[in-house]
């Protein structure tokens, strides 16, 4: 053998080093890239878009409808049960909790503490809280291409005031002696915080984003404080009617569960390819030029 020539050890590692180099290679180009494919995801962990029309409808198929269903159906139960509770007691004499929370809440009114208080009541009844704010909302909900979820939030809108009327009929409860505003019959439960908790928990499932849920709950609670101040209701009121809102926003939801997360994944896919459109377009030069008729 020459000294030109190689070593026979040496042209079989030279072989097997190229296999392993071609095996690692193909391995490299077939292997799927998760980290492209995993959707990018809302704080919630709902990703934001899916493009492939089949995951995204098994993604709607495993929408998970027990656990509210189950949780809206014991908040709408509690609030019922202590409705009972209240009439059956002196016909609804107040607990004690009802009147030292008056008695601390009625110390603080004053000139600002009025002004709020009376902008929350015309935020949330009236003219301005049962139609113009509802109506918005729908607009709204239908001018972004969310028909679904404008006709979840009225049908929620609707169980929710009718559950209250409901209920004030039947337990009949008066409201406190010195209450500052003009009221309906019937002080148990409250159909401002009602309605506040019915939009706040509408919004956040329709709007899955942390700010709209924490903007909801204050939003209840400062309707829920506003009742007392005026001495509209006792602070077991504002409770059961937040119960009470919260839980049939969440029943109505899963009758709707399906239809509004199929619909809200394809708006968050329909916006991703506006936007890369968008993006592509700006794009110096084009890959196609806007305006161009491509050629064969």
């Amino acid at each position: 053998m020459s000294a030109s020539e190689p070593e026979p050890e040496q042209v079989t590692a030279d072989v097997e080093t190229g296999r392993a180099g071609e095996s690692g290679a193909a391995r490299t180009a077939t292997a799927p890239d998760h980290a492209a494919e995993a959707p990018r995801g809302d704080i919630t962990g709902a990703p934001v878009e899916i493009a492939d029309p089949v995951e995204r409808e098994a993604r709607v198929e495993h929408v998970g409808r027990y656990v509210p269903f189950v949780a809206g159906a014991t908040a709408v139960v509690i609030a019922a049960v202590l409705g009972l509770v209240i009439a059956l007691r002196s016909n609804g004499l107040p607990f004690e909790l009802d009147e030292e929370w008056a008695e601390d809440v009625f110390s603080l009114r004053g000139p600002i503490g009025d002004f709020f208080a009376f902008g929350m009541d015309a935020l949330g009844g009236g003219i301005l809280g049962v139609f113009v704010v509802p109506v918005t909302i729908t607009i709204i909900l239908f001018a972004i291409r969310r028909p679904w979820a404008a006709f979840y939030f009225v049908v929620a809108s609707i169980a929710s005031a009718g559950l209250v009327q409901l209920l004030k009929n039947l337990f009949g409860r008066a409201r406190p002696l010195d209450i500052l505003v003009t009221a309906d019959f019937g002080s148990f439960p409250s159909g401002h915080v009602a309605n506040a908790a019915t939009i706040a928990v509408a919004l956040g499932i329709i709007v899955p984003r942390l700010w709209v849920w924490v903007l909801g709950a204050v939003y209840t609670l400062l309707m829920a404080v506003s009742r007392t101040y005026l001495g509209a209701h006792w602070i077991t009121d504002t409770i059961a009617g937040a119960l009470i809102g919260v839980g049939v926003a969440l029943l109505v939801w899963t009758v709707f569960a399906q239809k509004l997360e199929r619909e809200r994944l394809a708006r968050a896919t329909r916006i991703s390819e506006e936007n890369a459109a968008r993006a592509q377009a700006h794009v110096t030069p084009p890959a196609v030029p806007r305006g161009s008729v491509p050629t064969a």
